[in-house]
Parts: C-alpha cells; structure tokens; sequence
C-alpha cells in the first residue's frame, strides 16, 4: 500500500516500484541481518504533532480528491496545493503512511529493539508546519525526531540531498539538542533559495543550524572532503546520541533538476563515514528524479548498511531491467560539468562552518 500511494506521486510516478524492484532483485531484503516491517498509519494526532490541524483537516477534507476534476481552487495555494504539489487521490491516507512510516522506524530505535532503520519511501524535508512544499505533503523527518527526542538527548539531522532541508531547519532552528546539518547546492533561482552558510538558528539554537552551500557541479572528491573535514568535527562537539540521515539522490550525475556530478561511492563515503560513528541511524530517501540512479544509490547504501557486496551487474531477474541502459550496471560515471567549488570557495566556506562549529557542545 506504501507504494501504491507513491507511484502515484506527479513528479515520482512509479519511483517506488523501481526503487524496490533492485532492492529485492539483489536478495538484500532476504539477509539475516534485515527484518522487513509493515507500513503502519500515523494517527491524527500524529500527524498534528508537527503540522497544524488546519492543514491536516484540509488533507483530510480533500481525501477523496478525483485527479481528473478540477476540484482544488484558489483557497487551497495557501496550503501550498497546486504547481509542484498537485493533490494526488487519498492524499490524507497518503500522508499518513508517509509519516507513519518514519515514525515507526523511530519507535524501533527509541526501543533499541534495532539500531538501524532504512525508510527510502520517507525523507520529504521541504514540508512546512502549516503548507505543501518542494514536491513534499508531510514532514515526516520532523514527525520522527520530535518522537526521538523524547528518548534521546541529541538527535544529529544530516541532510545530503542537494536541495536544502529547509522544512526540518525550520522546524527545530530554536533548539539545541537537534543540530540540522545540510549540504545543498545554494545558487540564485535554485530551490528553496535557503541554506547560506549564515543561516545558523536563533536563540539557544543558534551556531545548532550548520548549513554547507555549494556551487553548480560538485564532484565527490570536492564534496566528500568537505564532509570528511566538517563531520567529524560537528561530531566530536556536539555528541549526539541518535543520527536520522535524509539521503537524497538528486545530486547523482544525470539528475535533471539537481544537474550534479557525484557518483553512488562519493554519497557512500560520507553514509560510511555516519555508520562507523556506530550509534542508532535511521536512513531515509528524498529527492531524486533519475529513477533508475535513485534506485541504483538506496540500493548500494542498503548494501553498505548490511555489509553485503553486491555485483555491479543489473540482475537480469530486475522487473525493471530496462530502465538501466545502456550500461546496465549498478555504478555510474561521474559528470564533466565544471566543478565550481573552487579552493579559494570551499577554503573560505569551511572555514566560517568551523567557527560557528566552535559554539556547539
């Protein structure tokens, strides 16, 4: 059912199927170290423990939304419905899965009954409390680390898709135990036109918002230096007890809205790099509008969290084979756009991260 409803997705349609169909053709659900749950339903009173019940009840009220009647008007833009969140049918019911989801994989690590939750079909980082945002009609990351922080004293949020995690900076930008960590590319025009690197939070949550803007073609070795240098460090001050990492596959090569350069193995290295911290994780999705590539990047990071090697051979046995020309191969090249991230750039930019790196505790 999950997945049925994101098929359904406008921008994604059938992402979900593509996605779990390598998963599977690679046997990586059939491990003894992999427990596979069933999706669960957040409550309303769930879904209203971050968003506002007008929304909700607006979600709620348009349930039963034909997508081929114009039924959404005017009064529905202010909730963010329309453009790049057309209403899709039993979007309450849709919404409710979405966040149950995360929700569950939260419960699961507040519990300790696993240390590590993987949910590719949650991580909408754009939803705002009271509107639709970025392709996204909930914000379950928030949903799930509001339930862990009553279980954990430091939540460390690590954001890796290329657009900003503006909705879950938003959300926790007054507070100190959950430090939101970002990097995205920043340029003028490219959503959601947020995440400068002096965006730090306010209050007692202020230096706890660390935002890493980058330049158009980021490469691995430009972005993994930048995570290897920054990360151990936010790591080492701020302590944090729990990891949730939105893992976004939009700045894969060949990713038409993120029209990057990184590859599968620069992503890798920085999820490898969280998962050696060994505290609890929880993975989910994001963006990612090559369907294969995204499927190609939640696939390999599976492989890396069960410490399965996987072939870099398409299986044959994939119901969406064909989706992988022409190389038929799980790896991918990286792009030739030009890396704009200069030395000067990137020297200047970790420099001012470290500074405001050195209020966290």
């Amino acid at each position: 059912m999950l997945i049925d409803h994101c098929d359904k997705i406008p921008s994604m349609k059938n992402r979900a199927s593509i996605v779990q169909d390598l998963v599977r053709s690679y046997n990586l659900l059939s491990q003894n170290n992999i427990i596979v749950v069933k999706p669960t339903i957040a409550s309303d009173t769930e879904l209203k423990s971050f968003h506002s019940s007008d929304y909700i009840d607006l979600l709620k009220s348009i349930n039963s939304y034909d997508p081929n009647l114009d039924e959404i008007g005017e009064k529905h833009l202010e909730y963010g419905l329309g453009y790049d969140n057309e209403p899709v049918e039993n979007i309450y019911d849709f919404v409710s899965y979405i966040a149950g989801c995360t929700l569950y994989g939260a419960k699961l690590l507040a519990s300790r009954k696993c240390n590590t939750v993987i949910n590719w079909f949650g991580g909408w980082h754009h939803a705002q409390r009271d509107h639709a945002s970025g392709f996204c009609y909930i914000n379950d990351i928030v949903i799930g680390i509001q339930f862990m922080a009553r279980f954990f004293r430091k939540i460390l949020y690590v954001d890796l898709d290329i657009h900003h995690g503006d909705g879950v900076q938003n959300a926790f930008e007054y507070s100190n135990n959950i430090l939101t960590l970002s990097f995205h590319k920043y340029s003028y025009g490219f959503f959601p036109n947020t995440g400068n690197v002096d965006e730090v939070g306010c209050s007692k949550g202020k230096f706890y918002s660390i935002n890493v803007p980058l330049k158009d073609g980021v490469c691995d070795k430009t972005y993994v230096n930048i995570f290897k240098e920054l990360f151990p460090i936010i790591v080492q001050n701020f302590k944090p007890d729990v990891f949730v990492v939105q893992c976004g596959a939009d700045g894969l090569n060949g990713d038409t809205l993120g029209q990057c350069n990184l590859t599968l193995k620069g992503i890798g290295e920085c999820v490898n790099q969280i998962l050696e911290c060994h505290k609890p994780i929880m993975l989910l999705g994001g963006g990612g509008y090559n369907f294969a590539n995204t499927a190609r990047l939640w696939t390999y990071l599976t492989s890396l969290v069960t410490k399965i090697s996987i072939s870099n051979d398409i299986p044959d046995t994939c119901e969406y084979f064909m989706e992988y020309t022409p190389s038929y191969e799980l790896h991918i090249e990286q792009g030739k756009m030009k890396d704009c991230n200069t030395i000067e750039y990137v020297t200047n930019t970790v420099q001012k991260i470290k500074t405001h790196c050195a209020n966290i505790s």
